[in-house]
């Protein structure tokens, strides 16, 4: 009996050691690497709950949220792109004065905790404020509403600090097809990009901003990758074949993604992870380990859609909980170098692309004026 009672708890002490060595082994690479996430939706809640007055609010003690202060340092949150969402409804109406109130905030969080986060817009931002120990604020534009079909809004936002623009939320733009398209419970008005949507695709890479393909059609997804001249992100979206909701991407798009340079950064919403309202920690590192088996670990990010979601899985509950998911990919036997690319190299090595492709562009138009 005394045998027994030994056998289980040296089996049981292995078993904590080996899960504590993997968690060790992924904080290790969280120090060497940044993890960059490609959507959470903190300013959406700061807007919700507090009107966007700041004073309201201490990101330190906010227990209403998946994310704050304590919670950030804990799951080591390198870079966070913020989403400046507003609804579909304000399409038409006020979408562009709710966009720059969101980036805004954005940026007012910034100023107020500046021993917490660095406003980011370049690959190199987010390496200085890694290199600081502080969280590179990015932020991105959720659904091409927020600019009302003008190019000259689309220009100011990137001044503003924009770095990315998802083409559609879930609604169709004057210009776009959404992913309701593709579930068949509205019609498409474009059979993807309108001419002015593909005007839109080489401005976007003229200036350098981010496509983001997340919430749109297949359709659109295959045009931009036809025609982008910059690798595309999809900033919060899973694998399709592992749950076939029309928000996650099919494997035909994940092999282009990957021939194209791209990134498809992976969301946990329950919905998307196993098409229903629960889910594991598991449950998620089963779409990183598909979209690794398809198109290589070359092409995956993070994109937790944290604050924008309703249900969370079992062990990813909150933004603290990431070095969890980290550690099981390294029991499942990804690599350290595997690890470092999807934590946040991969996502770095398409902003530079995107940031090279728009210096190009740059140094043309520059020569094309001094011979005029």
């Amino acid at each position: 009996m005394l045998a027994v009672s030994l056998l289980v708890c040296a089996t049981c002490w292995s078993v904590s050691s080996g899960e504590g060595s993997y968690m060790a082994r992924a904080l290790r690479l969280m120090s060497e690497t940044p993890l960059i996430d490609g959507h959470n939706d903190l300013p959406w809640q700061l807007r919700k709950q507090f009107n966007n007055q700041l004073d309201k609010v201490d990101l330190n003690t906010l227990e209403t949220t998946h994310t704050n202060i304590p919670k950030i340092k804990t799951g080591r949150l390198g870079a966070q792109f913020w989403s400046a969402y507003v609804p579909c409804e304000s399409q038409y109406k006020d979408a562009i004065r709710q966009t720059l109130e969101q980036i805004d905030v954005i940026h007012r969080v910034c100023q107020k905790y500046p021993n917490t986060f660095m406003l980011a817009t370049s690959s190199q931002d987010i390496v200085e404020a890694f290199s600081h120990n502080k969280t590179a604020s990015l932020i991105g534009v959720e659904g091409g509403h927020s600019i009302d079909s003008s190019l000259g809004t689309l220009r100011t936002l990137y001044h503003l600090g924009v770095r990315y623009m998802t083409l559609t939320h879930s609604c169709n733009t004057p210009w776009a097809d959404n992913w309701l398209v593709d579930t068949g419970s509205e019609p498409s008005q474009h059979n993807g990009l309108s001419p002015f949507g593909k005007r839109l695709i080489v401005e976007m890479n003229r200036m350098g901003m981010l496509i983001d393909l997340s919430h749109v059609t297949v359709s659109v997804m295959q045009q931009v990758l036809d025609m982008s001249k910059a690798p595309v992100i999809f900033s919060h979206s899973s694998a399709f074949t592992v749950c076939p909701h029309k928000r996650n991407v099919p494997d035909e798009i994940l092999k282009r993604v990957n021939e194209t340079g791209g990134i498809v950064m992976v969301n946990f919403y329950n919905d998307y992870v196993t098409c229903s309202h629960k889910a594991t920690l598991a449950n998620v590192a089963d779409h990183f380990d598909h979209i690794r088996k398809v198109a290589g670990a070359g092409i995956i990010g993070f994109g937790g859609d944290y604050d924008g979601v309703a249900r969370l899985p079992e062990g990813l509950e909150d933004v603290s909980k990431v070095p969890h998911l980290v550690a099981e990919l390294l029991r499942r036997g990804w690599s350290d170098l595997e690890v470092k690319a999807t934590l946040g190299n991969n996502l770095l090595r398409v902003l530079k692309r995107a940031e090279e492709n728009a210096g190009g562009s740059h140094r043309a138009c520059k020569l094309a004026h001094t011979a005029t």
